[in-house]
């Protein structure tokens, strides 16, 4: 699959650092002409350098202009996330619009903007990165939960209408991933919980899978590129799952 996306635009929010920056770099590595889109413009442009890309500083919660962005792409993957946890009935409604904006209203935005273009091409690959946390529940995270169960209908949605004109939707599903998000969590978790930092990684999130690890970003991006190829053409509509057992229970 070394050149396998030669001549393909990838667009990659997110994408100066984590899941994203594994993403681009592995699309790149594939041949992607790679766009690395964050509201962090140094970041971005750090990555995009690297990778012989271009940077597009965004902010996914603001009035941003989708077709500037994604108007032209033939790959798309909405990474872009954030994560805030508190209980339901303390949970600021700033805070519920901010994540939903980012994680569900923008990767609509950004795909109606990005279709167009795939429609008239023939191809188009949308992976949108989701969660375990699309298919499950937890405690404390309404508004996450919330937006990426949106973004898995959002995305099967796509992949109804897109399918016969040779656009494919899916979404991944990883558990926790060792990223600077999830970094931010294990002191957000041991607040809320009442725990040490030390016990949130063992005690909460590796609770649920089989496999008693964090992902590494590289492995989500493996997967990324595989949907993004020629060979996963009748990938569609499919929530592809990287959870270490959490959803098999």
């Amino acid at each position: 699959m070394s050149e396998d996306l030669a001549g393909r635009t990838a667009v990659v929010t997110g994408a100066a650092s984590g899941i994203g920056e594994a993403c681009a770099t592995r699309l790149a590595a594939g041949g992607a002409n790679v766009i690395v889109a964050d509201i962090n413009l140094d970041a971005a442009e750090a990555v995009a350098a690297r990778l012989g890309g271009r940077a597009f500083k965004v902010d996914l919660a603001a009035d941003f202009d989708a077709d500037a962005l994604a108007g032209q792409a033939d790959i798309l993957v909405n990474c872009a996330g954030l994560q805030y946890v508190a209980p339901v009935h303390e949970f600021p409604p700033d805070k519920f619009r901010l994540l939903l904006a980012v994680m569900l209203e923008a990767p609509f935005r950004l795909a109606q903007a990005a279709l167009p273009h795939m429609y008239a091409r023939g191809f188009g690959r949308i992976v949108n990165i989701s969660s375990v946390h699309g298919l499950r529940a937890s405690p404390y995270k309404a508004a996450y939960v919330a937006a990426k169960h949106g973004l898995e209908g959002l995305s099967k949605v796509i992949a109804l209408e897109g399918g016969e004109r040779g656009v494919t939707s899916n979404t991944v599903c990883p558990a926790f991933v060792r990223t600077p998000l999830v970094e931010k969590q294990i002191a957000d978790q041991a607040r809320v919980h009442g725990i040490s930092e030390d016990r949130v990684i063992t005690d909460i999130m590796l609770t649920e899978p089989a496999i008693k690890r964090l992902i590494e970003p590289d492995e989500v991006a493996e997967l990324v590129a595989y949907l993004c190829s020629s060979p996963a053409s009748f990938a569609n509509g499919s929530s592809w799952v990287l959870d270490g057992g959490w959803s098999a229970r």
